[in-house]
């Protein structure tokens, strides 16, 4: 059933309620009498296939009818009958023809938050609503239904709540104007005080942000410092191979004042030479130093670089910063353009650079792109997503050298001897842990530069924590296995858990993965941990581009992925969450068995 709004009902209002209930000053639930509680169900409904919309462009609605207006920025609204809804069910309903709200029953009890994502504004209509959440049918981001708190991420943003009445048998919905027309809600933040400890954090990242704010929400009062050795303070780094003009300042996970206003001090052009465990001192590249009582190292990845001739050429490409991806976008403007792998990033690349570049060819190692990670069948998907834009494969090849003309890229010769024609290269040949700086420090390592932390995001030193793509950290989903992750998702995760650890709450790591990728328009989403799958089982239609892949080991499902089948990633990651296995004997004949047990 796709998910509709309800119209607003208008009626004088009244000061009877029944059973009314406060809790919390922005929530008021309504317990409606006679009424047993359900279990929960959840709503199948459809999602549109848009995998990015501005945020800066909120709709404006004009509603027929009137409302019941309490003062010049608030309005009180009925907006449905009460029952409407049954309980698990959740409706986007017009408040008063100023905005909307998303309407949410729970057993007898209703309540009422935004109705939109705040990471990317996915109609959260159409996402899933389990165990007192609604998670994002887009990207899994997750939001608590009585106060709109993000629980899962990615996004740093809650959403608005709002207060709900239930008077005769209508459900009325009370506002602020601006809240409604607002998708994004920031939690309160404490300002630092002299006299307390001092966390630095090492990296720009979605972890250090998201470490940064919830200890300021937390109620920290010691100083927090950010060091970045990127000349721009923290953005949104995944947008740079999907909108490769964008400016840096576009993509900023937060605007400078907001760091100002919050306490939160953030050094650019800042890079680490060296940790002192021991003294509790950090030393960088420019001779400076700085002290720490708890320190965070989340600094991700680095480009992977090849040691082939030519790599030093104009126009052979790395992308790790805006810098490089607007340098990208400019040189290969109707010109030919080699992209080496056929990584995410090298496929985001060459679906932004369709219709830009002359012509585009992309060499692969294997047989398919992305095969390593869903496997043959799946990645004939990507091959036909692109081949239908006019990009040209070279399977089982790498790259041999670049060959250019007065220190100018002209050709790439790759390792089957193929000649290509190059005015610009990208390589997408994936990155390494950006630690090297921990070399001969006491945080231990292991022999490919990644750093093992416990459940609380731990590394073996006191007081040092690590966060994001440069940790193997024990995922639940696998028993606590120790893993490496890199997803933009897990990152928020790992810098919330990090403030979470500074500030003595023992609350271990406990986040599904979740990612995606967007190409020609198009989103693949993805759910678990899929490494060492012995089976997939795949429901849809591979060539119209609409299904769901179940990837198995042994009887259990251990990731989904899915195109153009919402919100089915976001509905087994609440299974992951909540500890349940899919089975594969369930999904082999019904992809959709399994969500009664939701």
């Amino acid at each position: 059933m796709v998910a509709t709004r309800l119209p607003v009902l208008v009626q004088p209002l009244t000061r009877a309620v029944l059973n009314r209930s406060i809790v919390s000053s922005n929530i008021s639930t309504y317990t409606i009498p006679h009424l047993s509680r359900h279990l929960y169900s959840v709503q199948r409904i459809s999602c549109d296939t848009t995998s990015n919309i501005n945020l800066q462009q909120q709709q404006s609605r004009t509603i027929s009818g009137n409302s019941n207006k309490m003062s010049s920025d608030k309005i009180e609204a009925v907006v449905c009958n009460v029952d409407d809804l049954k309980s698990g069910e959740m409706k986007e309903v017009d408040v008063g023809g100023e905005g909307t709200a998303l309407l949410i029953r729970e057993g007898s009890q209703y309540y009422a938050i935004g109705p939109k994502c705040s990471h990317y504004g996915a109609p959260l209509s159409k996402g899933v609503l389990c165990n007192g959440r609604v998670r994002c049918p887009w990207h899994g981001a997750c939001f608590n239904i009585k106060n709109g708190d993000i629980e899962e991420f990615p996004g740093l943003d809650s959403i608005p709540s709002f207060k709900v009445e239930v008077d005769d048998g209508k459900v009325k919905i009370q506002a602020d104007k601006s809240t409604l027309s607002n998708i994004r809600r920031q939690k309160s933040m404490c300002k630092s005080t002299s006299g307390n400890e001092n966390v630095l954090i090492i990296g720009g990242g979605p972890a250090s942000v998201a470490c940064a704010e919830t200890l300021r929400q937390e109620g920290f009062k010691g100083g927090v410092t950010i060091v970045t050795k990127d000349k721009y303070i923290p953005y949104d780094r995944i947008k740079l191979s999907k909108a490769m003009d964008i400016k840096p300042d576009a993509i900023a996970l937060r605007t400078a004042d907001f760091y100002k206003n919050n306490d939160i001090t953030v050094q650019t052009d800042k890079e680490v030479k060296s940790v002192n465990t021991t003294d509790k001192n950090v030393t960088f590249i420019d001779g400076s130093n700085a002290k720490y009582d708890k320190l965070m190292i989340a600094t991700g990845g680095q480009p992977r670089v090849l040691p082939i001739k030519g790599v030093d050429l104009e126009n052979v490409f790395s992308l790790r910063t805006p810098d490089d991806a607007n340098n990208i976008a400019k040189a290969a403007n109707g010109k030919n353009v080699v992209i080496i792998g056929s990584s995410f990033i090298g496929l985001e690349v060459a679906s932004y650079m369709s219709g830009k570049a002359s012509n585009i060819d992309i060499v692969c190692r294997g047989d398919c792109p992305l095969e390593n990670i869903f496997g043959t069948r799946i990645g004939h998907v990507f091959k036909k997503m692109h081949e239908e834009k006019g990009v040209k494969f070279h399977f089982q090849a790498g790259i041999k050298e670049f060959i250019g003309v007065d220190g100018k890229l002209t050709e790439a010769v790759l390792s089957t001897g193929t000649k290509i024609p190059a005015d610009v290269a990208i390589l997408g040949v994936g990155v390494v842990p950006a630690t090297n700086f921990l070399k001969g420090s006491d945080i231990k390592m292991t022999d490919r530069g990644f750093i093992p932390v416990n459940e609380n995001m731990l590394t073996n030193q006191k007081d040092v924590f690590a966060a994001g793509d440069i940790v193997e950290f024990p995922l639940f989903t696998v028993g606590g296995s120790n893993v490496n992750i890199q997803h933009w998702q897990m990152a928020h995760a790992h810098g919330r858990n990090v403030a979470y650890s500074i500030m003595g709450k023992n609350e271990p790591i406990k986040s599904v993965p979740y990612f995606w990728t967007v190409m020609y328009g198009k989103s693949v989403r993805y759910t678990g941990y899929g490494p060492g799958y012995d089976d997939i089982v795949v429901h849809g239609n591979l060539d119209e581009q609409k299904f769901v892949a179940f990837y198995t080991k042994g009887e259990d499902v251990v990731a989904v992925a899915s195109l153009n089948f919402d919100p089915i990633v976001s509905q087994a990651a609440e299974m992951f969450q909540a500890g349940k296995k899919i089975t594969k004997s369930e999904i082999k004949s019904d992809p959709k068995s399994w969500l009664t047990r939701l």
